[in-house]
């Protein structure tokens, strides 16, 4: 599938009331051989940096879901399958901080998710299309670049 083709695929999802890691997982669950439900379901937790904790990016945890996925199928046993998926996050991580300087959810989007105040001011200043939609796009992209989907 080509970049942009996957990258409406995430953000359509995540435009459809899914959160980020959700958006970002689902979008390799058919290739990777396991269900959207599945996928929906595994990542509802992560969304927001993780439950509103606004620690890792979802869409950075939904990469990292994906990648394990991936690596599974691949490798035989299971020394391999996490050498494999600590390769391949390190290189996620590389690349999407270039793009983002960061994955922490709290840096990227500089609003407290956690207070309603805080959560207004995420719909004000549009961070949902402006930032989150980005980085699943971004995250996404960089997940099909280096397992070849």
């Amino acid at each position: 599938m080509k970049n942009n083709q996957i990258e409406n695929i995430a953000t359509i999802m995540f435009n459809s009331g899914y959160n980020c890691s959700q958006a970002v997982l689902s979008t390799f669950a058919e290739s990777l051989a396991f269900s959207k439900e599945t996928a929906i379901n595994l990542a509802a937790g992560f969304g927001a940096g993780m439950g509103r904790l606004q620690n890792t990016c979802g869409a950075v945890t939904g990469a990292y879901m994906a990648i394990g996925q991936y690596c599974g199928k691949i490798h035989e046993n299971n020394k391999e399958v996490i050498e494999a998926s600590y390769n391949l996050v390190q290189e996620f991580d590389k690349r999407f901080i270039e793009i983002h300087q960061t994955t922490q959810c709290k840096q990227l989007i500089h609003c407290d998710l956690k207070t309603e105040e805080g959560q207004a001011e995420f719909k004000q200043k549009n961070l949902k299309r402006d930032v989150c939609e980005v980085c699943v796009a971004d995250a996404v992209t960089i997940v099909s670049e280096l397992i070849n989907n």
